[in-house]
């Protein structure tokens, strides 16, 4: 246990080191803690004169609180002095009442902090001023800690602090595509973290990625791929996420499985997994108690079932909330969870894939388990540039819904293009579902208020991987952050956390976090207008997702070809979701199918609507001449983005400045190959002549064709699985 002295011999040690100057390469993400500039010195450190009075560090947590507010303050003042043992003006005291006195004697009202939250305040001890980070329970004051230093890192004011924070959601987590022998499926930063061949023997980097983690709130890890192999369940891996898990556990992380329905076969070796036979219910008691007994804290499985050609309970005639019970019933005396995909759809689907897993959903709202909590899409497809929320938001009030959305950047460029997908998640959380109302929005949905579940979440399919940048690109990074940020806080802004980003990862020089906030809330919209504009969706690349290919017909099944998504004929363009085609909008409340049915609502205007070429929009332009004007704007936009950051040239180091300029090329060239292919490609429809002014591509749609070759593929070389 460590005890005050400790505390002493680790400022000692601190101020001794002399770290070498490392290269600006990415690793260190928004955990800089660079020199503040003279001014913030001067008031930080009458600020911080950091002092831990009687506070015993009984657990790994707290340790790891104390040493992060040590290691951040000497670095953001410049090694300046810090007292450990005596009381003075500027003092800041950490614990919760039960470790600390001088947080106990403070009589702080920590009722709103609830579990995992802290209070951040300015108070007077023992006749001194001081800032108390206080909290219930260990975790808290780590998390108070990291908002502390952040606030710091901001250059925000430590005067007449009063801060309260607790996280709106229960389940905060990373969801990891990652298989077994590294690779990941659509990752794009270097092979998985996970280095398997090595565990348990452990690296610095899972440290450092549960620092990370738990610096935006991040609680839980899904180790590995939806797309399961169940070799992760044998004793020998069970090892290696042991030792993950004691490397998570001081920050507040728990890891996660996933895990096949069909696991009683292929590993118990039993002749069923059919989720009501008493050996199947035997065999996932036995196999969580074996799971416990190596990881106490395990969090749970997620499942993906009877999906994309996956196994699952309907291959026995079952629901899918019998196959989520079986395991939430052996789970629930450790007290874990299961967390069940909605990404659901089968090979013999003959309607609207979109309208899918409402219709399977629904009809089993509240036959889950207590401890079963339904992960769903932000949309109805597959994290697409833009959809329209998901209609199950709202529609399964008695079931604990949980909000699944993408980080790494499956369909939005990959590693390469600057895409903030911040106000994606805001667009979704912000999506009132009326389904009690005006203000029912997803938002509500997630965190438990509108519905009253006891359990909530959102997790994110994360972008992390070996990289030096950890997630393929500088500006990926943010991703990262603005999910955590997100998860915690639903209801923030976007543009807050950009900037709040901006300024830990850059700096805070106005030009830099100026331009860099505005490059980020363009991006997104940006890569809207060059790919999928006024609705379009899901014409990238067969299989790889990447690069335009509207003319891919191949795949075993219709709604694995680009065609099925966008109908463009000589008529015109667009799939008809109202009462006269698929008549999705029925599964949305009256007043969201209202919205989505007006033809003004240009953003969704094709995912609902099939429109004719000639049709005039509320913009007085035709729809040919508004996707041509919506596709070169796009171009247009990342042309504008790579200017502005060429501006910043000397005002960012160079390593961290020439990889994103390089970047922002190819994202220019790219989003040009993305207009002029689609162009070419719908014209050959529509028929008709460029609106004057704008240029038509460069070359004949053949060339395109045969550059993002989709109906060219080997149909042996390419899979319709998604996840």
């Amino acid at each position: 246990m460590a005890t005050l002295r400790h505390i002493a011999i680790a400022f000692a040690c601190l101020l001794g080191m002399s770290a070498p100057a490392l290269a600006e390469n990415g690793y260190d993400l928004w955990l800089r803690y660079k020199p503040v500039d003279a001014a913030h010195r001067a008031a930080y450190r009458a600020a911080n004169a950091v002092w831990v009075p009687g506070t015993v560090l009984s657990s790994v947590t707290l340790e790891a609180a104390a040493a992060e507010l040590q290691q951040g303050v000497v670095e953001l003042l410049g090694n300046s002095v810090l007292r450990c043992c005596s009381l003075g003006d500027g003092a800041v005291v950490i614990g919760t009442p039960s470790s600390s006195r001088a947080i106990a004697g403070l009589h702080l009202d920590l009722s709103a902090a609830g579990d995992e939250g802290y209070v951040i305040r300015s108070v007077t001890l023992e006749g001194h001023k001081a800032i108390a980070i206080a909290a219930n329970r260990d975790i808290g004051v780590l998390y108070g800690v990291f908002a502390y230093l952040r606030l710091m890192q901001t250059g925000q004011s430590l005067s007449n602090l009063d801060i309260v924070s607790a996280p709106k959601t229960k389940l905060r987590l990373l969801n990891h595509w990652d298989n077994l022998n590294r690779t990941s499926e659509r990752g794009y930063a270097g092979l998985s973290l996970w280095n398997w061949s090595q565990l348990p023997a452990l690296d610095k980097r899972y440290t450092d990625y549960a620092r990370a983690n738990a610096s935006i709130g991040i609680n839980g890890a899904v180790l590995n791929n939806v797309n399961a192999d169940l070799r992760i369940f044998s004793p020998e891996y069970l090892r290696k996420v042991a030792a993950l898990a004691n490397v998570f556990r001081p920050y507040g992380i728990k890891v996660y499985l996933s895990v096949l329905s069909t696991a009683p076969i292929q590993l118990g070796g039993l002749k069923t997994a059919d989720p009501l036979d008493p050996a199947v219910v035997a065999w996932w008691k036995e196999e969580a108690d074996t799971i416990y007994r190596a990881i106490p804290d395990f969090g749970g499985f997620l499942v993906k079932a009877n999906s994309e050609g996956l196994p699952g309970p309907q291959d026995y005639g079952r629901t899918q909330a019998d196959g989520a019970n079986v395991m939430a019933r052996a789970l629930a005396p450790h007290n874990g969870v299961v967390i069940w995909r909605a990404f659901v759809y089968s090979p013999d689907n003959r309607e609207d894939r979109a309208k899918q897993a409402y219709k399977e959903f629904v009809p089993i709202d509240g036959k889950f388990d207590a401890n079963v909590l339904v992960q769903i899409k932000n949309g109805p497809l597959d994290f697409q540039p833009r959809e329209p929320f998901s209609p199950l938001f709202g529609a399964i009030p008695k079931t604990n819904a949980m909000l699944e959305v993408q980080i790494t950047k499956e369909y939005l460029g990959f590693a390469t293009h600057l895409a903030y997908l911040g106000p994606l998640y805001e667009e979704t959380l912000k999506s009132d579902t009326f389904a009690k109302g005006p203000g029912s929005t997803v938002a509500k949905v997630i965190d438990g208020e509108l519905f009253g579940n006891a359990l909530t979440g959102m997790a994110g399919v994360a972008n992390t991987g070996t990289d030096p940048t950890w997630s393929g690109s500088i500006f990926n990074q943010a991703n990262w952050y603005v999910f955590g940020r997100m998860a915690w806080k639903p209801e923030i802004s976007s543009r807050a956390v950009a900037e709040e980003w901006v300024r830990q990862t850059f700096g805070n020089d106005p030009k830099v976090v100026q331009t860099s906030v505005a490059m980020m809330m363009a991006s997104r919209q940006a890569v809207v207008d060059y790919m999928t504009p006024l609705g379009l969706n899901l014409i990238m690349g067969h299989g790889t997702h990447y690069g335009p290919a509207p003319w891919d017909d191949i795949g075993n099944r219709p709604d694995w070809k680009a065609p099925y998504y966008h109908h463009a004929d000589g008529a015109g363009l667009g799939f008809n979701r109202t009462a006269t085609g698929s008549n999705a909008l029925e599964q949305y409340a009256p007043q969201v199918a209202a919205k989505f049915a007006d033809k003004s609502n240009l953003d969704y205007l094709l995912w609902f609507h099939h429109v004719g070429w000639n049709e005039k929009l509320s913009t007085g332009r035709s729809l040919w001449d508004e996707l041509v004007v919506r596709y070169t704007g796009g171009v247009d936009a990342v042309k504008k983005m790579r200017a502005e950051w060429a501006g910043l040239k000397g005002k960012v180091d160079s390593e961290r400045f020439n990889l994103t300029a390089r970047y922002l090329a190819i994202q220019q060239a790219e989003a040009q190959w993305w207009r002029d292919a689609c162009l070419a490609y719908f014209q050959s429809f529509a028929k008709l002549p460029y609106p004057k002014g704008y240029k038509p591509p460069a070359h004949p749609l053949a060339y395109y064709e045969l550059l993002n070759a989709g109906k060219n593929l080997d149909p042996a070389l390419a899979t319709g699985l998604s996840n």
